[in-house]
């Protein structure tokens, strides 16, 4: 994957129990790395802990919801108390959505969407930096292409991916001489059971992903990807050939960014 290898790299991984979150705990176990795993789910993450140790990493779990700081700060003090330091933070708990903003009936969601996607990063983030300065670490945000451009169905979870992504860039400047490396992830639609949880117009999960899963990406596929780019330490990645093609695009012709980003919903496509 990479020569790059994280044997012996401490690394916190926020939202581990299932998804991206889980398939990097496994990747990156695989590279012996020693992971601080955090999830709301015991349970679940407890069997990922277990699946890590067998591919030869180091893993411990650590109940934390990063909506909450207290948790945050608690997950950053377990994981130093185990293993004396922290190298790499990758911020990938979220929450998403699938409604138009204007047949939404509860607007309580979008605060918890914004507290989890992008106050969970920044507090995680905050109480890590000390101990990423000393090791002279990497910082990571898993966002998504809605943090580079509106898609309908998706306000509230754009705007917190927006917000994430304006809090890394500027923090990526601040920290530009003190060694620390921040790499944004913009993966497009993955698939993972981030859509079946996402908030509905009423507030409550929608139970089922409204996509054409057949064209949605493998979370191994994404992982494969994303690791290389943490590694050696890039800026950002933007994932699928229609996502990069849509940067340059929205440069001169933003509208019919506006227009694709409307067929790709429509049709349950990246």
């Amino acid at each position: 994957m990479t020569k790059v290898s994280f044997k012996d790299n401490v690394v916190i991984i926020t939202g581990a129990s299932s998804g991206i979150g889980k398939e990097l705990a496994l990747r990156l176990s695989e590279q012996g790395a020693k992971l601080a795993l955090a999830a709301r789910h015991l349970d679940a993450l407890d069997i990922v802990v277990e699946q890590c140790s067998g591919w030869g990493g180091e893993a411990m779990a650590v109940l934390a919801d990063v909506a909450d700081k207290k948790q945050c700060k608690h997950l950053i003090d377990k994981t130093v108390e185990r293993f004396g330091r922290i190298d790499t933070l990758i911020n990938n708990a979220g929450l998403s959505m699938w409604a138009r903003f204007e047949e939404i009936t509860d607007l309580s969601f979008f605060e918890k969407i914004m507290q989890v996607n992008y106050f969970g990063s920044l507090y995680c983030t905050y109480y890590a930096l000390p101990y990423l300065k000393k090791s002279k670490g990497r910082l990571v945000g898993i966002s998504s292409l809605t943090g580079k451009t509106g898609v309908p169905t998706r306000t509230g979870y754009a705007a917190s991916k927006h917000a994430m992504a304006g809090f890394f860039d500027s923090l990526r400047v601040e920290l530009r001489d003190q060694h620390v490396s921040v790499t944004m992830i913009y993966p497009g639609f993955v698939a993972t059971a981030v859509r079946e949880r996402a908030f509905g117009k009423d507030g409550s999960a929608l139970g089922k992903s409204h996509l054409e899963e057949n064209g949605v990406m493998s979370v191994e596929e994404c992982v494969h990807q994303i690791i290389p780019v943490i590694a050696k330490r890039r800026r950002e990645l933007v994932m699928t050939t229609r996502g990069k093609l849509g940067m340059w695009i929205k440069l001169f012709a933003p509208g019919l960014v506006d227009k694709i980003a409307l067929r790709s919903i429509e049709k349950g496509r990246t």
